[in-house]
């Protein structure tokens, strides 16, 4: 393991990594005090070496976000939604040629979301050391301990990756995860637009003035906190936000009388924002349609079809078992109520290898061609 602190070390890093088929990438941050997470470390390994890459030791990390870039390299995350996304705020990209372990272990039949100690524990029968959990990575110096800790996040996951891939090859399931890396790499789902920060939020009331109030203050709120780099919740609270919504005061003297809203905020900048956005949201109310789609819930099951809801459960941990992959992957409680309901178009499970596994069987069983049974002898629950 190296420490890379200049910008020569990272180059000549980086040309070994150029000559690899893989990496193992991951990324210490904090985010508590601000919008942006904070890069503090990145960890990189390959077959043969690791090294960790010191952010802030004021060096340019170009010529490893072009190694991101390349799509001949793949580029191995556990858990990685998070260190993609640092990525994409410091670049506007995401990594090319992604595999992730946390969703191939699911595929491969491990635990529901499993976390990097389980699998390595699973897999390299190693109990990997947590001291340095809640360290501080924004401060330096850093020591051996810390760097140690810091680097087993990806050596480990060497052997993870060889792993799991070498299980889904021989178990013909190398395609089973493509979408939920697709999905994983959208930029889309990286690219934050303040207009759609009030669909984040939840709550009950759906008249056109309150969702109108809610949208243009959320938006607002987001614009702030990303151009002052700041939490959300560091200028106003959700609940605040849903309160200043439902009561729309139209002067000072009126927000003075919303719930929870402290009277420095009031009395300051911020109270004389809020009901100039309150004033634009009140010459723009939302479109009924929108209104609508807001009260839409998802489809009820019928009450005479709520037993077939629980066998369909039960189908459901029974194939995925037989298959040796986690029910989660295959079908979620939605697709259970969209099949019910004879709405197979709305639900992923009844595509590709989703319904080889389950979805067949699902079909067979509301048609009544399908039975599940306990077999005294075998002790054990039949599909036939």
């Amino acid at each position: 393991m190296q420490l890379i602190d200049t910008d020569e070390k990272l180059k000549k890093f980086c040309n070994i990594l150029k000559r690899q088929s893989f990496i193992t990438v991951d990324s210490e941050f904090i985010r508590e005090h601000c919008y942006y997470p904070k890069l503090c470390l990145l960890q990189v390994a390959y077959d043969g070496d690791s090294a960790v890459i010191d952010p802030l030791a004021n060096i340019d990390l170009s010529p490893f976000f072009d190694i991101l870039q390349n799509p001949d390299i793949v580029k191995v995350f556990h858990s990685g939604r998070q260190d993609i996304e640092i990525f994409y705020n410091l670049t506007g990209k995401t990594p090319k040629n992604v595999f992730d372990t946390q969703i191939a272990a699911m595929v491969c039949g491990f635990s529901e979301n499993i976390g990097y100690g389980n699998l390595v524990h699973d897999i390299v029968h190693i109990d990997l050391d947590k001291s340095q959990r809640l360290t501080d990575w924004s401060l330096r110096p850093l020591d051996e301990a810390q760097l140690q800790y810091a680097v087993c996040d990806v050596t480990y996951l060497v052997d993870c990756y060889k792993y799991l891939c070498d299980y889904m090859q021989n178990n013909h399931r190398q395609d089973w995860i493509n979408e939920e890396i697709n999905w994983l790499c959208d930029e889309n789902g990286y690219c934050i637009n303040p207009d759609d920060a009030w669909m984040r939020i939840k709550h009950n009331a759906h008249s056109p003035q309150f969702l109108s109030a809610l949208k243009y203050l959320a938006a607002w709120r987001e614009r702030r906190a990303q151009k002052f780099n700041t939490p959300r919740s560091g200028i106003l609270k959700d609940d605040v936000l849903l309160n200043i919504a439902s009561t729309f005061p139209k002067s000072i003297n009126e927000l003075k009388t919303v719930r929870n809203l402290k009277s420095d905020i009031i009395n300051g900048r911020l109270g004389a924002e809020i009901i100039e956005v309150l004033k634009e949201a009140s010459q723009n109310p939302m479109p009924s349609d929108i209104c609508r789609a807001d009260r839409k819930q998802h489809p009820g099951v019928p009450n005479h079809e709520q037993s077939l809801m629980e066998i369909l459960k039960l189908l459901l941990k029974i194939k995925c078992q037989e298959a040796g992959v986690i029910a989660k992957l295959v079908a979620d409680d939605e697709d259970l109520r969209y099949i019910i309901l004879n709405q197979p178009q709305n639900t992923k499970t009844m595509q590709s290898w989703r319904y080889e596994i389950f979805g067949k069987y699902a079909e067979q069983i509301c048609k009544g061609k399908l039975s599940i049974t306990y077999n005294p002898k075998k002790k054990c629950i039949e599909v036939k």
